[in-house]
């Protein structure tokens, strides 16, 4: 492995997911196999084929692997379990360990120059997104400095004081609310939605530094309860 580990990442946290092998780190780190889908063809379809076509047209073999990467959220709520089982599965079949990556900080990662407080936003629906403040730190890579949230795109405009930089896919729903504030830059969904080979990239260096997470115990990102979730507390509370 040395430092240029060889990952395989599944990215499903948004509607358009992604799986992609990667070899090496944010330093030295090469693509070289990425399969992404439209948002109207679901997960579940597509995401172990994409694995199985990313492997061959890699030419990777499974003895070859390092490690599998997965996108902890958080985000769609189905996305989010079907990339996590696939993960295991993939793991617990390859013997190989596993690494967690926070959604957003593959959408910082997305960001080359950080000047300003970046904050990353991914739709939550609801009327709210999910959100968390992002410098740049002493390696020079994006550093989170706010948990992330379930916020309501108004209260986060109150929260951002001077200067800042926006990014990630949930702009969409409210780009018009936050491009009327001054002082803030918006950068394009499209250039700044998480991605496997980012979620690659960033899982590589975790491994290098021994970082890496239980199949039995990881659970997804979720940051507040499922629909599911919050009726079944009604219920048991009537």
């Amino acid at each position: 492995m040395a430092d240029s580990p060889i990952i395989l990442s599944i990215e499903t946290a948004t509607g358009c997911g992604s799986v992609a092998l990667t070899k090496g780190g944010m330093n030295n780190g090469k693509l070289l196999a990425e399969a992404t889908a439209q948002p109207e063809v679901t997960h579940s379809r597509r995401l172990l084929g994409s694995v199985d076509w990313a492997m061959q047209a890699a030419g990777v073999s499974w003895e070859e692997l390092d490690g599998v990467a997965i996108s902890l959220g958080p985000g769609s709520f189905t996305g989010l379990r079907i990339g996590m089982a696939a993960a295991k599965g993939i793991v617990f079949a390859a013997q190989k360990p596993l690494i967690g990556v926070q959604t957003l900080d593959a959408i910082a990662l997305s960001c080359p120059v950080i000047d300003r407080p970046l904050w990353c936003l991914l739709d939550a629906r609801k009327q709210e997104v999910y959100a968390a403040c992002y410098r740049t730190g002493p390696s020079g890579l994006p550093e989170q400095c706010s948990p992330v949230e379930a916020i309501r795109p108004e209260r986060l405009l109150e929260r951002i004081k001077g200067p800042a930089l926006l990014a990630g896919p949930g702009l969409n729903e409210y780009h018009d609310l936050f491009a009327e504030k001054e002082g803030l830059q918006l950068i394009p969904p499209a250039l700044s939605s998480p991605s496997a080979v980012r979620i690659g990239f960033l899982a590589a260096e975790q491994l290098i530094c021994g970082e890496t997470q239980d199949p039995a115990t990881i659970a997804p990102m979720y940051v507040r309860a499922s629909e599911a979730e919050v009726n079944l507390q009604k219920k048991n509370a009537a």
